[in-house]
Protein backbone atom coordinates (compact mmCIF):
# COMPACT_ATOMS: atom_id res chain seq x y z
CA UNK A 1 0.00 0.00 0.00
CA UNK A 2 1.63 3.35 -1.06
CA UNK A 3 1.52 6.74 1.36
CA UNK A 4 0.60 8.84 -1.88
CA UNK A 5 -1.75 8.89 -5.09
CA UNK A 6 -1.24 9.64 -8.75
CA UNK A 7 -3.78 11.44 -10.27
CA UNK A 8 -4.87 11.87 -13.55
CA UNK A 9 -7.26 13.48 -15.53
CA UNK A 10 -7.96 12.51 -19.03
CA UNK A 11 -9.53 14.16 -22.26
CA UNK A 12 -10.01 12.07 -25.74
CA UNK A 13 -7.59 14.63 -27.18
CA UNK A 14 -4.91 15.24 -24.52
CA UNK A 15 -3.63 14.48 -20.54
CA UNK A 16 -5.05 17.40 -18.05
CA UNK A 17 -3.30 16.89 -15.26
CA UNK A 18 -0.81 13.88 -14.14
CA UNK A 19 0.50 14.03 -10.67
CA UNK A 20 2.24 12.00 -8.52
CA UNK A 21 2.63 12.04 -5.03
CA UNK A 22 -1.24 13.25 -4.11
CA UNK A 23 -1.96 13.02 -0.74
CA UNK A 24 -5.43 12.90 -1.32
CA UNK A 25 -8.18 14.17 -4.13
CA UNK A 26 -12.27 15.15 -3.76
CA UNK A 27 -14.54 15.10 -6.28
CA UNK A 28 -18.73 15.39 -6.83
CA UNK A 29 -20.40 12.30 -7.63
CA UNK A 30 -23.45 12.12 -10.04
CA UNK A 31 -25.62 10.66 -7.11
CA UNK A 32 -25.34 13.86 -5.33
CA UNK A 33 -22.65 13.53 -2.63
CA UNK A 34 -18.91 14.17 -2.62
CA UNK A 35 -16.02 11.57 -2.77
CA UNK A 36 -12.93 12.08 -0.70
CA UNK A 37 -10.12 9.65 -1.97
CA UNK A 38 -7.01 8.71 0.18
CA UNK A 39 -3.93 6.15 -0.23
CA UNK A 40 -5.48 2.69 0.39
CA UNK A 41 -9.48 3.40 -1.24
CA UNK A 42 -10.84 0.65 -1.98
CA UNK A 43 -11.13 0.32 -6.33
CA UNK A 44 -14.13 2.53 -7.26
CA UNK A 45 -15.96 3.09 -10.59
CA UNK A 46 -18.21 6.31 -10.29
CA UNK A 47 -20.08 8.55 -12.74
CA UNK A 48 -18.82 12.46 -12.04
CA UNK A 49 -20.75 15.82 -11.95
CA UNK A 50 -19.72 19.29 -13.83
CA UNK A 51 -18.08 20.23 -10.21
CA UNK A 52 -13.97 21.21 -8.84
CA UNK A 53 -11.88 18.63 -8.54
CA UNK A 54 -9.79 18.98 -5.53
CA UNK A 55 -6.62 17.37 -4.40
CA UNK A 56 -2.86 18.15 -2.61
CA UNK A 57 0.15 17.41 -3.29
CA UNK A 58 3.69 18.58 -1.67
CA UNK A 59 3.24 21.83 -3.12
CA UNK A 60 -0.02 22.30 -1.47
CA UNK A 61 -3.69 21.92 -2.17
CA UNK A 62 -5.25 22.89 -6.12
CA UNK A 63 -8.58 22.90 -7.89
CA UNK A 64 -9.48 21.80 -11.15
CA UNK A 65 -12.56 22.80 -12.31
CA UNK A 66 -14.10 19.87 -14.34
CA UNK A 67 -16.84 18.61 -16.47
CA UNK A 68 -18.97 15.73 -16.06
CA UNK A 69 -16.82 12.30 -16.70
CA UNK A 70 -16.39 8.86 -14.94
CA UNK A 71 -13.57 8.45 -12.17
CA UNK A 72 -11.71 5.15 -11.68
CA UNK A 73 -9.96 4.10 -8.24
CA UNK A 74 -7.26 1.42 -8.26
CA UNK A 75 -3.88 -0.05 -6.68
CA UNK A 76 -2.89 2.66 -9.17
CA UNK A 77 -4.26 5.51 -8.04
CA UNK A 78 -7.15 8.09 -9.40
CA UNK A 79 -8.06 8.29 -12.53
CA UNK A 80 -11.00 10.59 -14.31
CA UNK A 81 -11.98 10.12 -17.70
CA UNK A 82 -13.63 13.93 -18.81
CA UNK A 83 -14.74 15.97 -21.79
CA UNK A 84 -12.42 18.70 -20.16
CA UNK A 85 -12.34 21.57 -17.85
CA UNK A 86 -15.36 23.47 -17.23
CA UNK A 87 -15.72 26.28 -19.72
CA UNK A 88 -16.29 30.26 -18.01
CA UNK A 89 -16.61 33.02 -20.22
CA UNK A 90 -12.61 33.72 -19.54
CA UNK A 91 -12.17 30.43 -21.45
CA UNK A 92 -14.26 30.77 -24.08
CA UNK A 93 -12.42 34.17 -24.54
CA UNK A 94 -9.31 32.01 -24.89
CA UNK A 95 -10.52 29.52 -26.65
CA UNK A 96 -12.01 31.82 -29.52
CA UNK A 97 -8.14 33.56 -30.07
CA UNK A 98 -6.21 29.94 -29.68
CA UNK A 99 -8.54 28.15 -32.19
CA UNK A 100 -8.64 30.12 -35.52
CA UNK A 101 -9.44 26.81 -37.86
CA UNK A 102 -12.46 25.68 -38.55
CA UNK A 103 -11.60 22.17 -38.76
CA UNK A 104 -9.97 22.46 -35.39
CA UNK A 105 -13.02 23.12 -33.94
CA UNK A 106 -14.66 20.42 -35.83
CA UNK A 107 -12.35 17.67 -34.73
CA UNK A 108 -12.10 18.98 -30.88
CA UNK A 109 -16.73 18.60 -31.13
CA UNK A 110 -15.95 14.84 -32.63
CA UNK A 111 -13.28 14.23 -29.98
CA UNK A 112 -15.74 15.10 -27.36
CA UNK A 113 -19.09 13.56 -29.08
CA UNK A 114 -16.72 10.31 -29.27
CA UNK A 115 -15.98 10.46 -25.34
CA UNK A 116 -19.56 10.99 -24.50
CA UNK A 117 -20.62 7.81 -26.84
CA UNK A 118 -17.97 5.80 -24.96
CA UNK A 119 -18.29 7.47 -21.36
CA UNK A 120 -22.60 6.08 -21.96
CA UNK A 121 -21.51 2.69 -22.85
CA UNK A 122 -19.17 2.58 -19.89
CA UNK A 123 -21.87 3.55 -17.25
CA UNK A 124 -24.46 0.86 -19.42
CA UNK A 125 -21.94 -1.73 -19.01
CA UNK A 126 -21.24 -0.95 -15.10
CA UNK A 127 -24.99 -0.42 -14.45
CA UNK A 128 -26.03 -3.94 -15.70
Amino acid sequence: MSDLLRLRVLTPAETLLDVEKVAWAQVRLADGGGIGIYPGHAPLLAETVTAPLHYADQSGEHVLDLEAGILQVDCGGVTVLTSGVSQTSEDFDELGRAVSQPSEILAEVSAVAHFDRLARELLATVQA
